[in-house]
């Protein structure tokens, strides 16, 4: 089973007049972003009901409904529980043609709103530097900088995801979870190639070295590099 400090900040409260559906939206978030990757398991049922602040019995209706659509498979016995069948796609042109088509007034409200909050919470977390567990963002690092292309989008999402949360803002962490939602299937219709984790590495790597020098203004410019290269990327591949 995953860590739970992204899971966390995707989860939240759902709302109980529409309990079931923000259910299934939430945890359909947590299996897209990868936060619960194929073949993980859900933390168990008691403790995602408390998180997600539902019942068990709704809680179960929602499980049922993701297997019923192949996100998910119950298993019972001592090493059971809900896990993941969930696979993205691989990256395919004519999706991202379709997105282009579709989507791109969207992509680029999308775009702002990713660089508006993901900068913001990298800021945060500069200003409290010390304040926080520095070594899990090394960690995240570390697993983003060496994934293999094949895992490299669900590794990214948890590095980045892993800035907000340990921002301590549930608010803030949410939004981050919101803002790569709603560019993840056009960042998996795209190609991963070892030469752009590479480059992405680098990057990567500045961000960390800023935040944890308590130093804002080279936090602020490492990110706004990473997520204009980013935004160029899409674009390039929507043109």
């Amino acid at each position: 089973m995953t860590g739970g400090l992204e899971l966390t900040a995707v989860l939240g409260q759902a709302r109980a007049g529409n309990a079931f559906e923000e259910t299934v939206e939430r945890l359909l978030t947590v299996i897209k972003l990868g936060v619960v990757g194929p073949g993980e398991r859900f933390p168990a049922e008691r403790d995602l009901a408390v998180q997600l602040g539902i019942s068990r019995i709704t809680l179960r209706e929602a499980i049922r409904a993701l297997q019923e659509a192949g996100y998910v498979e119950s298993r019972r016995g001592r090493f059971g529980g809900t896990f993941v069948t969930y696979t993205r796609p691989a990256p395919s042109r004519g999706e991202l043609r379709r997105i282009a088509r579709e989507d791109s007034g969207r992509i680029a409200d999308a775009l702002t709103f990713r660089m508006a909050v993901e900068t913001g919470a990298a800021l945060v977390l500069a200003q409290s530097a010390g304040e926080f567990d520095g070594d899990v963002l090394r960690a995240r690092l570390a697993s983003v900088n060496g994934a293999v292309p094949d895992d490299y989008r669900r590794m990214d999402t948890l590095f980045h995801l892993a800035i907000a949360e340990l921002t301590g803002s549930a608010l803030l962490a949410a939004a981050g979870a919101d803002a790569r939602m709603r560019l993840n299937d056009l960042l998996n219709a795209i190609p991963v190639l070892q030469r752009n984790i590479d480059h992405t590495a680098v990057q990567h790597t500045a961000i960390v070295d800023a935040i944890l020098a308590g130093d804002t203004a080279r936090t602020q410019r490492a990110v706004a590099e990473h997520l204009e290269g980013t935004a160029a990327l899409l674009r390039g591949f929507l043109t």
